[in-house]
């Protein structure tokens, strides 16, 4: 059992739901990265979602898009994201992370490699948007090696045949894609929707069922969470730190961001859903 299932466990038993905020390594600064993981931290994150600057990040919108290139001209790439995790452990050694990107970073290491170095930094799970999960038996190998969960997706849009798929190999949480689109487009969400699916993944998993994409504020956030186990919020957050002046700042922008989630999360109406 690494951190992130027992971060979940904990929840479940508090009957509490997750909040996963989501942040680009390395912007609004690379000096920032680790404070603002620190200050998401304090104001209620259950678990952190580091974002690996990519040069052609598909599935993000502008907002994410525009971190990412901000982040690769300062040099982000993956060791210092490793290094920040590394960092971030020097004082944190429970709240789970896990990395967001895609695979070519990854592929330029090899799988294995890639697993021992995530590992001793301190990554709990990775994320890879565009890595079918037909595809990915050599990276859950090497991940599960050492104790690193593959992170999958689901949407609206996903078939049977591959969701029953995703709910038998899912470890860590399921994350589930609230429409068909990048990050950040809010005006398409659709919690009635996003609902009634979330209560038939969750039915068919043993993992959690986590929800993201469009989720900008604390309504939003409390909504999604009724039929989810958790939420991930990011274009929104990403957006309120991107010219912060520096790390201080950046820190203090990001828990004033989060903290008005926390507290909608942990009112009674969001916790209608049956958790875990």
């Amino acid at each position: 059992m690494n951190r992130i299932d027992r971060r979940f466990a904990l929840l479940a038993a508090q009957r509490r739901k997750a909040l996963i905020p989501f942040v680009t390594a390395g912007d609004p600064s690379l000096e920032a990265t680790v404070p603002v993981m620190h200050a998401l931290v304090r104001a209620g994150a259950d678990v952190i979602e580091l974002g690996v600057p990519f040069s052609d990040p598909m599935a993000d919108g502008p907002t994410i898009q525009r971190s990412s290139e901000r982040a690769l001209a300062r040099g982000a790439g993956m060791s210092f994201v490793l290094e920040a995790v590394r960092m971030f452990r020097e004082r944190d050694a429970d709240i789970p992370v896990v990395l967001m990107g895609y695979l070519n970073p990854i592929e330029i290491r090899g799988a294995e490699r890639f697993a021992g170095e995530a590992a001793a930094a301190g990554v709990d799970g990775v994320l890879l948007v565009d890595l079918p999960p037909e595809e990915a038996g050599e990276f859950r190998d090497a991940f599960a090696a050492y104790g690193i969960a593959l992170i999958l997706l689901a949407s609206p849009t996903t078939d049977e045949h591959r969701l029953q798929r995703l709910c038998a190999d899912a470890s860590g949480y399921l994350y589930y894609v609230s429409f068909a689109g990048v990050t950040g487009a809010s005006e398409r969400l659709d919690t009635a929707a996003a609902g009634e699916r979330l209560r038939g993944i969750r039915a068919r998993t043993e993992v959690p069922v986590v929800a993201g994409f469009g989720i900008r504020d604390a309504a939003g956030a409390a909504a999604m969470a009724v039929d989810a186990d958790g939420v991930v919020v990011g274009s929104a957050l990403v957006a309120s730190l991107a010219d912060a002046p520096d790390a201080a700042e950046a820190a203090s922008r990001a828990a004033a961001f989060l903290a008005p989630l926390r507290a909608a999360l942990d009112r009674p109406h969001a916790n209608t859903g049956t958790a875990g």
